[in-house]
């Protein structure tokens, strides 16, 4: 895993062709817009780097994408859940290390009077601690990236959450016509300098913040998203996602990069039993696109023969996606469903299938086409007319699917928020198993519990004092109340 760090530090040379780049060079001395042009495509880089290999990892094992390779040991501390203090330290280093680069601009935005910067940077540290902060609960936040405090405190996971949304809110607030000095282009790899994809960027990552409250604080969640929803907000319909990638060494996307190129190997994931299941029987042919030739065998099952596993498949240039389309329309589709009776529910939820199968069909049009049978009446994803609860495990089996590969840490979030996809009661060997439920690995560490964390790093706990105690890697975080 130590090469992942190396990943990230080749993304760097993606940003720039000009000298103006020089990422040794000291943000606090940059004169003023340079942070803009210098520092803030290197933090775009870094948290692409960071989340799309090393917490997609991780996030594809739990949500049970894929398993480990049973002549393999790569990743068998994440299949057995047995992550400890000493594992995945460098990925906790390099997500504050892209935040520092984020803060840098944020900063400098905020003095020069930049109300576009400040709201592209305010965005990429919300989302950047919103998987930090639903991966280990308490991070530093309010403190975090300033060189003078040494030892940052800890916010708690509810205090975290308070914080993103009033700095999301205040982000949002501002007027982007009264903008002072450069304005963002190709420093910007996420929209181009798009600062309507940009507000409805915050929009989305806004009402995902208070989705993700719907179980533990109902009814913030509720006042939070009809409020959003209510003031006429717009959301995503296009792709928040880097997309720069080239299919050569050090340049490609961080999942392929780490576990292709840099393992040398194909054969290190192979299917889980779970996904590979559900997309089976119903016949969907994502199937073959997420999977290569072979059969799938139970998720963490290492005694059976590797030759009956399917691998899974990685592309080069497959974008990152800090929040896909289709999460967006799944988002809005919940929204709809809990609190307005559902109505333009199923509109959303049959774009948010749509959108994906795009992704893998090259147009809109063929997308759609080859959605339509799965949401058409009586097609098997058909979103339900009536039952909250149907409702909502539709979406979230949906958003499941199409967090496959590298968001996978978020379709492992919303299992645990709203206990979809739905726990086995059987092994999946039993001819009862039902086929897309979730079930524990074989070789589990931790008895019949799935994992709900991964516990903080032990060079977080050693050099800093404020750092909370270890919870146990079971041990659920503060939203998670199923």
């Amino acid at each position: 895993m130590k090469k992942i760090a190396t990943i990230i530090t080749a993304l760097f040379l993606l940003v720039s062709c000009d000298d103006t780049f020089d990422i040794n060079r000291d943000p606090d001395l940059l004169p003023p817009g340079q942070a803009n042009s210098t520092i803030f495509p290197a933090g775009i880089a870094g948290l692409a780097g960071a989340q799309g290999s090393y917490y997609a990892l991780i996030g594809g094992f739990w949500s049970q994408f894929w398993t480990q390779n049973n002549t393999s040991n790569q990743y068998k501390d994440v299949d057995q859940y047995s992550i400890g203090t000493n594992d995945y330290q460098a990925a906790y280093a390099a997500m504050y290390d892209a935040l520092n680069d984020i803060r840098t601009v944020k900063q400098q935005a905020l003095a020069e009077g930049n109300t576009k910067y400040f709201l592209m940077a305010t965005v990429l540290e919300v989302e950047a601690s919103q998987v930090l902060t639903d991966t280990y609960d308490a991070i530093p936040y309010a403190e975090a990236n300033n060189t003078t405090i040494l030892y940052p405190k800890f916010n708690t996971g509810k205090e975290t959450y308070d914080l993103m949304i009033a700095d999301l809110k205040l982000a949002l607030s501002k007027d982007l016509n009264a903008s002072n000095g450069d304005n963002p282009g190709n420093d910007d790899f996420i929209f181009g300098g798009n600062m309507e994809n940009w507000t409805k960027f915050g929009n989305t990552l806004l009402l995902k913040l208070y989705t993700r409250l719907t179980e533990v604080d109902p009814s913030l969640a509720q006042t939070g998203i009809t409020t959003l929803i209510n003031s006429g907000a717009e959301f995503l319909d296009v792709d928040a996602a880097m997309t720069q990638f080239e299919d050569a060494a050090d340049r490609s996307n961080p999942l392929y990069e780490t576990d292709r190129r840099q393992l040398n190997t194909t054969g290190n994931l192979r299917a889980s039993k779970t996904l590979y299941s559900y997309l089976q029987v119903n016949v969907d042919p994502r199937k073959d696109l997420y999977y290569g030739a072979g059969n799938p065998n139970n998720q963490g099952d290492f005694l059976n023969s590797a030759t009956n596993l399917s691998l899974v498949t990685l592309k080069a240039t497959t974008p990152f996606y800090f929040i896909s389309a289709e999460e967006s329309y799944f988002l809005q589709a919940e929204a709809l469903v809990r609190y307005y009776g559902g109505a333009g529910a199923q509109a959303k939820y049959n774009l948010g299938v749509a959108a994906n199968f795009t992704k893998y069909y090259g147009s809109a049009a063929a997308g759609a086409a080859a959605a339509k049978p799965f949401t058409d009446p009586a097609g098997k994803y058909e979103f339900p007319a009536t039952g909250t609860a149907a409702q909502i495990e539709a979406i979230i089996t949906q958003k499941w699917i199409a967090s496959f590969p590298g968001n996978g840490y978020e379709s492992f979030f919303e299992q645990n928020r709203t206990g979809y996809p739905k726990v086995s009661a059987v092994a999946q060997t039993s001819e009862s198993y039902v086929p897309g439920q979730f079930a524990i690995s074989v070789n589990s560490q931790t008895g019949n519990l799935f994992p709900k964390r991964v516990v903080l790093p032990n060079s977080v706990k050693t050099r800093n004092p404020n750092a909370p105690a270890l919870k146990a890697i079971t041990d659920p975080v503060w939203w998670d109340v199923n």
